[in-house]
């Protein structure tokens, strides 16, 4: 089955990757190449572009949708490999990295991301290996799931919710979204506006069973390090959780060592550095209005510096 999918802030990551015609470039997270074919676009014939994706059907679309692009190298990969792929692709004039669900994962009932239509209760962006959401609610405790779902879901019914999740699937096992989606409607009983009440569990078990946090550090580190001097880094989040991540990331790694008084600052200089980040970008109204998916969304990206280390 197709899906449809819209890249989100395409102009915005193309502007803020500052593009050399024949330089080399990573798209983290392939998807149905949105922002792939707008990079593409933008180089000459010398000009390589490396991208991977975890998941598997978003590696079979790309490689039909983009057999005679010789210019594009795709790979079924998680961030955790792109050190290593750098060693024999790399280094990289820019990474890219869109982070979230894609259009066609929500869109495909069989994936388990979306409680607007009933599917397995699954989750997972490799759907070839690891834990599904549906094992990990069978054997979680109701202590661990009230933990995950406040942390990565930032849900303040946790409590709540994991304990009758955890006395319902003694008689019931949650095996499908809509019976997960109906079961905290029924607990969360103030709602926000504008949102479905298992917004935040149903993002939390997602986050959980893909790792996306630990993912996400791990990969903003290895970008750091396979970028050339002057390269460029582009990141874009879709909630507040990864965003404060790589603003964190960014600042932490463009800010000076500090002295302390009591002990002179460290002769060993920091091998890897970014220059000051740019201000943050965001959806305009327009696109918000073609493609509300991109209301969270925001665009952050840096320099490596080429001050001499």
């Amino acid at each position: 089955m197709e899906f449809s999918h819209r890249p989100v802030l395409l102009s915005e990551a193309l502007d803020a990757l500052r593009i050399l015609p024949n330089g080399r470039y990573v798209d983290g997270t392939f998807g149905r190449g949105g922002h792939a074919r707008g990079l593409l676009e933008r180089l000459d014939a010398h000009g390589q572009l490396l991208a991977i994706d975890r998941d598997p059907a978003a590696i079979e679309y790309g490689r039909a949708a983009f057999a005679d692009e010789p210019r594009l190298t795709l790979l079924h990969a998680t961030f955790a490999d792109l050190g290593a792929l750098s060693q024999q692709y790399g280094p990289f004039d820019g990474v890219l990295l869109d982070l979230g669900v894609s259009s066609p994962q929500l869109d495909d009932a069989e994936r388990g991301f979306s409680f607007a239509r009933s599917g397995p209760l699954d989750m997972r962006m490799d759907f070839s290996s690891g834990e599904s959401a549906a094992g990990y609610l069978s054997r979680v405790d109701e202590r661990e799931l009230a933990d995950t779902l406040w942390r990565l879901g930032e849900e303040k019914f946790s409590r709540q919710i994991a304990r009758a999740i955890v006395n319902d699937r003694v008689e019931t096992p949650f095996e499908r979204t809509d019976q997960l989606a109906g079961l905290v409607a029924r607990v969360v009983k103030t709602r926000e506006a504008g949102k479905h009440p298992a917004t935040r569990t149903f993002q939390a078990l997602r986050m959980q069973v893909n790792g996306e946090l630990g993912q996400l550090d791990g990969v903003l580190q290895a970008a750091l390090e396979v970028l050339k001097p002057g390269g460029r880094l582009v990141v874009i989040s879709f909630h507040s959780l990864e965003d404060r991540r790589v603003k964190n990331f960014m600042r932490e790694h463009s800010q000076p060592p500090q002295a302390s008084r009591r002990r002179p600052l460290a002769p060993e200089p920091v091998a890897l550095k970014l220059d000051k980040p740019d201000k943050a970008r965001f959806a305009t109204e327009i696109e918000v209005a073609a493609n509300p998916r991109s209301r969270s969304a925001v665009l952050r990206a840096a320099t490596r510096s080429t001050a001499p280390c």
